[in-house]
């Protein structure tokens, strides 16, 4: 971090420039507040520490908590000097104590007016007036002209203007002499003075120096002192930089402020008892899709926000992030607005968005258009991301890439992900990957994933396994996986458990289901549960059928319910007049795995119901399995059908399971010919029972057909 100045003059500094952002109409005004923005107009660099060009003099309507300029020695010094029988100021000299404007019904030491009486004194001898005037002609930039005022006040004790001669002579380029002033005013107990001396010994490397001087500035109470002693202890991964840290954000340092709250946000996160969900921010690609909060504003970034809940010193993060951001630093309006989207309020986390955004924070305008985007505003979205996508953000040009892509227009999808890559997000790689694949480029999307993979991308090297894999390169496909799944890519996990599955490998392929499922994968926790369920281990399994269902797992559900079906006793017929029994837990996830479309469940399902005497479900659940393909459906609803006394639709139903392969749907349509007096037509069916079994029925049907044989030939 750069302390010292480089002999740039006071104006070069933009010490006494305002910048000011163009104010674009937008929605998002009305969004999220158009007096929001306001604040944004008049903004500074507070990203940059305070450079020791413009250190204590005069203080302009820009407060002093600005990084990149210093406070004002003469609101201090002079304050001190106050009633001075040895100095004995006038009215005038003192009300330069203050800022701009008036302070305690005095006049701006500014005014022309005042400025002539000032000279006037000055040129009297008085020593005050001198050193007002020298400092205000410095800040002017008139070093000429205020270096003969400066000396002369300082050749009369007075520290104020030791400490701005200081200032001159750095600007003029003489820093040893510059210095020499400032440990005059240092010495005599200017904190100002001590500030900057401290900086300039650490520009030469002065550590102990410069620790010495900023501690003695930040004992004073002076913000920027205890500012840069924080920075300068933090370097040291000193535990002492937070409490001068949060010396300077009391005093309204802004930069301080936000360093403070960033400071919090890492140890709350480090700190399990304090931490909340933070998501992993490596290079996972989210292609079309949203990204999380965080992701997608802070993607490999060293200062991403933290969101969550306002507890501990996460809640204290946020205030000082709140305090940073409503004197208008950019960034911590940024973190500010990632907190309360994370919280769930949207609104107010698009206003900061949106200040963060208007001072040129790229990164707050890529999430502000994906609020607008959540908000159905696809169209204030995608200027916002153009906005934040031409400043170079990445996520952004990923966004309308994903944007354009999704509106079939490939040619600009593609050009965004390259800008996207350009700016050096590895995703515009991946997701330029996922466009040739979808548009079965397969060369050129092997060449996008490969390229993502080896920047380090889990989800593109788990997308080149597959595509590998899909070719027949198993071996090829095999390490992509592992460095995949050793990421963290919960997908690589899982296909790297299939892999060795396929191979018989069972005990490594369970290995990496239990990885993928212990992350949430869905299908993994159901081929970990019927792993443990083929080893008896029934608790244990059930617990990991229990997630795979709850994640919507109709194969999971219906395992499940089946482990919980085969603990409880068989139910009875119910007797007459009694209540319907109700739905037991089993029963339950049988239906949703059912209301799935699972046919297996379908026809358990109604089974229970049958069971319960409920017809109705039955053969609406029998009906749904039947006509999804289910044989056994098929055979219950032509049993259902049968006792109804419909046995024509009987008939069609188990013709369908029969020609499917369902031995007793044939049995029973040999039974049905026979006593039709089909006798032909009921031996073909005993044959084709014969054939399908189980032994049972091959034994019935045979002795049916022996039967219908002795019949014919009588």
């Amino acid at each position: 971090m750069v302390f010292m100045g480089d002999r740039a003059t006071l104006l070069e500094t933009g010490r006494f420039v305002q910048r000011r952002v163009h104010r674009p109409d937008s929605k998002a005004n009305a969004a999220f507040g158009g007096d929001a923005a306001v604040k944004s107009e008049t903004t500074d660099t507070p990203e940059t520490p305070e450079t020791l060009e413009t250190p204590e003099i005069i203080r302009t309507t820009e407060t002093a908590e600005t990084a990149g300029c210093a406070a004002t020695a003469e609101s201090t010094e002079f304050t001190e000097n106050t009633g001075s029988a040895r100095i004995g100021r006038s009215a005038e000299a003192r009300g330069a104590s203050g800022t701009t404007g008036t302070t305690g019904g005095v006049e701006s030491p500014e005014s022309a007016e005042s400025e002539a009486r000032y000279r006037r004194a000055a040129d009297a001898g008085n020593t005050a007036s001198m050193s007002v005037l020298g400092a205000l002609l410095l800040r002017r930039g008139d070093l000429d002209g205020a270096e003969p005022y400066l000396r002369g006040a300082t050749a009369d004790g007075d520290r104020a203007a030791a400490n701005n001669l200081g200032v001159l002579l750095h600007q003029r380029g003489y820093p040893d002499e510059a210095a020499g002033w400032w440990r005059v005013a240092a010495v005599a107990g200017s904190a100002a003075a001590a500030h900057a001396l401290g900086r300039h010994y650490r520009e030469r490397g002065d550590e102990p120096g410069a620790e010495y001087w900023l501690r003695q500035s930040a004992e004073q109470g002076h913000a920027l002192g205890a500012y840069a002693l924080a920075d300068l202890l933090e370097h040291r991964s000193d535990v002492g930089a937070e409490r001068w840290l949060r010396a300077a954000a009391e005093q309204g340092h802004r930069e301080a402020a936000y360093r403070l709250a960033r400071m919090l946000d890492r140890s709350a996160a480090d700190d399990p008892h304090d931490a909340f969900g933070r998501p992993g921010s490596g290079p996972g690609g989210r292609g079309a899709d949203r990204p999380d909060v965080l992701d997608r504003i802070m993607a490999r970034r060293d200062d991403g926000p933290v969101a969550g809940p306002a507890t501990g010193r996460v809640g204290e993060a946020e205030q000082w992030y709140r305090q940073a951001a409503a004197r208008g630093h950019q960034r911590a309006a940024l973190h500010l607005g990632a907190i309360l989207e994370q919280r769930g309020e949207p609104k107010e986390a698009g206003r900061w968005y949106l200040i963060s955004a208007k001072a040129g924070e790229a990164r707050a305008a890529c999430a502000l258009g994906f609020l607008l985007r959540d908000a159905g505003d696809e169209e204030s979205a995608a200027v916002w991301w153009l906005r934040a996508a031409q400043d170079g953000d990445g996520n952004a040009a990923n966004a309308l890439g994903a944007l354009h892509a999704a509106r079939g227009e490939q040619q600009t999808a593609e050009r965004w992900y390259r800008a996207a890559m350009d700016a050096g997000d590895v995703n515009g790689a991946y997701n330029l990957g996922l466009l040739c694949a979808a548009q079965d480029r397969t060369a050129q999307a092997e060449q996008w994933y490969r390229r993502a993979a080896y920047a380090g991308h889990r989800e593109a090297a788990n997308a080149l396994a597959v595509l590998l894999l899909q070719a027949g390169d198993a071996t090829g496909a095999e390490p992509w996986f592992s460095k995949a799944a050793e990421a963290g890519s919960v997908d690589a996990a899982f296909n790297l458990g299939i892999l060795y599955a396929g191979r018989d490998e069972d005990r490594a392929a369970l290995v990496w289901y239990e990885r993928a499922a212990a992350a949430g994968h869905t299908e993994a926790a159901l081929q970990v549960g019927m792993a443990l369920l083929h080893q008896g281990e029934e608790q244990e399994a059930e617990r990991h059928l229990r997630c795979a269902a709850g994640g919507g797992s109709a194969e999971a559900a219906f395992r499940l319910a089946g482990v919980l079906d085969s603990r409880r006793p068989p139910p009875g017929p119910p007797a007459l007049g009694e209540p319907m029994p109700e739905k037991t837990e089993c029963e339950e996830w049988y239906e949703r795995a059912a209301e799935q479309g699972h046919r297996r469940a379908q026809v358990r399902v109604g089974m229970l119901a049958a069971a319960r005497g409920d017809v109705d479900s039955a053969a609406r659940w029998y009906r749904e399995a039947a006509e999804a393909g289910s044989r056994n459906g098929a055979f219950n609803l032509g049993l259902l059908l049968a006792r109804e006394g419909s046995e024509r639709e009987a008939a069609l139903w188990w013709s369908r399971a029969a020609n499917d392969g369902h031995g007793r749907a044939a049995l029973r349509l040999a039974l049905l010919a026979a006593r039709r007096g089909e006798l032909t037509e009921g031996r073909r069916w005993c044959a084709r029972a014969v054939e399908l079994g189980p032994a049972e029925v091959a034994e019935r049907a045979a002795r049916l057909s022996e039967a219908l044989h002795q019949e014919l030939t009588a």
